[in-house]
């Protein structure tokens, strides 16, 4: 009777991490590998501590630009230089959405979830956010700004839901 119980704990502990990966891989699937030169990084994340999270602040207060070629570009030179901002510049250029049509996506996943956002996915997200709004603004018709808006209002509501859950 104990063998039967142990293969029930170890069947269920295995779906629970399969299913727990299959919802990390769908939040973000371009952050699972990124390649830096020979190196590659797992699932790569800026913010670590509370100075972390007040450089970024201070990064976006400063004025960051998504490029049309896919850089990331941080306009205080000061900041730039820093070996945190180059961290930064990769988990945007990599693995945050950029076509609306992974962003919908994402907003659907993020939508369906019941629990909080884990760090990483916060993050990715509030970037998002953050290039949604710089879309919005660059927008030339008004059906474009119509379609960034959405996806910015969406993921506004998604950021609040996932703090005051």
């Amino acid at each position: 009777m104990l063998h039967w119980r142990i293969v029930v704990v170890l069947f269920y502990c295995c779906i629970k991490t399969g299913f727990a990966q299959y919802r990390t891989k769908a939040l973000c699937p371009a952050a699972r590998r990124i390649k830096r030169g020979a190196a590659t990084v797992d699932n790569p994340t800026f913010h670590k501590s509370f100075d972390d999270a007040h450089l970024l602040f201070e990064i976006l207060l400063a004025g960051v630009d998504f490029e049309a070629s896919g850089e990331f570009v941080v306009k205080d030179a000061e900041l730039a230089s820093l070996r945190k901002t180059r961290n930064l510049k990769v988990i945007c250029e990599e693995t945050i959405p950029r076509k609306i049509t992974d962003i919908f996506q994402l907003i659907s996943d993020l939508s369906n979830r019941t629990t909080h956002l884990g760090q990483q996915h916060f993050e990715r997200t509030l970037l998002t956010l953050v290039y949604t709004a710089q879309e919005m603004v660059k927008s030339t018709t008004e059906h474009q700004k119509a379609v960034w808006a959405e996806s910015f209002v969406s993921l506004y509501k998604a950021i609040k839901h996932d703090l005051t859950m």
